[in-house]
């Protein structure tokens, strides 16, 4: 849970960057966080939250 409660969270600041930047409009980032939405409540969201997992833990096991 804290895992994904940061990546909203860091994606969403990342989506106002963008659009304050300019590099992206209002309307395609509407359309992103929608396409976002609607993924999560299809049969496929479980499958990409386990992929996000073992991408954060492989980050996580790397040692500097």
């Amino acid at each position: 849970m804290a895992i994904s409660l940061s990546v909203v969270l860091l994606l969403a600041i990342i989506l106002v960057v963008l659009i304050r930047g300019g590099s992206i409009k209002a309307g395609p980032a509407i359309v992103a966080i929608l396409f976002g939405f609607f993924l999560a409540s299809t049969n496929i969201a479980p499958s990409v939250n386990r992929f996000l997992n073992s991408i954060a833990d492989t980050i996580n096991q790397i040692s500097f």
